[in-house]
């Protein structure tokens, strides 16, 4: 498949992206937008694949928003009118990170470089980030006049809490990996030659003895029902969530495959048996 500004792999089971503007130090750019969204849906159609790994061609993961256009950089570069006549226009990251919200298989990034403004922040919905100890992060967004793009004022307090989301977000300093990681921003550093192997290992980890709509559902309720005001709406989800997968072949596979002391083999596919229960959510742009 071939794309502009990425390179896509399926490599058992496994969608890997590469950022690839790497003379532009990956910089973010409407195409590449563009071209994120439509790996994400491949994704999301191919039951073959089975989680994304998103990391960068060169020695950066991504520098940012293309700057390129100088001082009209942020009037038009990035605009994408909202078709639900508010009349603003949407971040482009904030329509990416959206996007891998609402993706039904598990997202890694390894973060192999220096990853600025959107490099960061697009990091940011991924279930499980890893970088490599060359890897460097900003915010810088304040620096440059404008303010958090890609939903960061939601996901980044999530993840490292207020404080040290407000700390980065005013200064715009540039931190190493090694920050990030005992800030919680990454959850594994590896040496640069081996990140992405070890990345790889981690996406088996996480899929290789699941039921691919066990996963799927458990990463939607996990990113939607965590931030409930209660656990009354999870608790219903749950329970609708269960009773469906409770009957399905999959369950029975489970339970037979433990009995008998095998690997499981599931023939549930996200493509035809997810529940109708979902989706339990409905987001305001999900028509687009």
């Amino acid at each position: 498949m071939a794309y502009k500004t990425i390179l896509f792999e399926e490599r058992d089971s496994l969608a890997i992206v590469h950022l690839n503007r790497p003379d532009k130090l990956n910089a973010f750019n409407q195409q590449m937008l563009h071209d994120l969204l439509d790996v994400l849906d491949t994704v999301d159609k191919k039951d073959n694949i089975k989680a994304l790994i998103i990391t960068g061609s060169g020695n950066a993961f991504c520098a940012g928003a293309d700057l390129s256009s100088g001082k009209e950089t942020f009037k038009y570069e990035f605009n994408n009118l909202d078709k639900s006549n508010h009349g603003f226009n949407r971040d482009s990251g904030g329509m990416l990170v959206l996007r891998m919200y609402k993706c039904l298989k598990p997202i890694l990034t390894a973060c192999n470089g220096v990853a600025v403004g959107v490099g960061a922040t697009l990091q940011l919905a991924a279930d499980i980030r890893t970088a490599s100890t060359n890897a460097r992060f900003s915010f810088p967004f304040t620096k440059r006049g404008i303010a958090p793009d890609a939903c960061s004022s939601w996901f980044l307090p999530k993840i490292v809490g207020i404080s040290k989301a407000l700390e980065w977000s005013y200064s715009g300093e540039i931190f190493d990996a090694s920050v990030a990681k005992e800030s919680r921003l990454i959850t594994y550093l590896f040496k640069p030659e081996d990140m992405l192997r070890e990345t790889i290992k981690l996406a088996h980890k996480l899929i290789d003895e699941s039921s691919q709509v066990s996963v799927a559902l458990t990463r939607q309720m996990m990113w939607t029902l965590s931030s409930s005001s209660s656990p009354y709406d999870a608790h219903e989800i749950d329970s609708q969530v269960i009773q469906s997968r409770g009957s399905s072949d999959d369950a029975e596979e489970g339970v037979m495959s433990f009995l008998e002391k095998r690997k499981a083999h599931f023939p549930n596919k996200i493509s035809a048996d997810m529940p109708s229960v979902f989706p339990w959510t409905k987001n305001k742009f999900d028509e687009e």
